[in-house]
């Protein structure tokens, strides 16, 4: 049983990471003042949802596993779209 938990939370933890990091993406204004401060902060969350993904397929179950696949690729495409501006 606590494998089983531990499974399901760290799922939650990289759901929780992503998103955060989603959140804050479509949060930037991109001609503000504070946009530099702001990509900053989003760099930050991405890293640390990535790394929590990451924790999370270790022990993930299949479902869980496909769903955090796609989180990683939902966040390579912010990643992405960021470093094309």
């Amino acid at each position: 049983m606590p494998y089983h938990k531990d499974k399901q939370q760290s799922f939650q933890a990289a759901q929780q990471g992503f998103e955060d990091a989603q959140g804050l993406y479509s949060e930037i204004v991109r001609d503000s003042a504070s946009y530099g401060h702001q990509l900053k902060h989003l760099k930050n969350e991405v890293n640390e949802a990535f790394q929590q993904i990451e924790n999370a397929l270790e022990n993930a179950s299949e479902h869980q596993r496909a769903q955090l696949e796609r989180f990683q690729q939902d966040l390579q495409s912010i990643v992405t779209e960021v470093n094309m501006e």
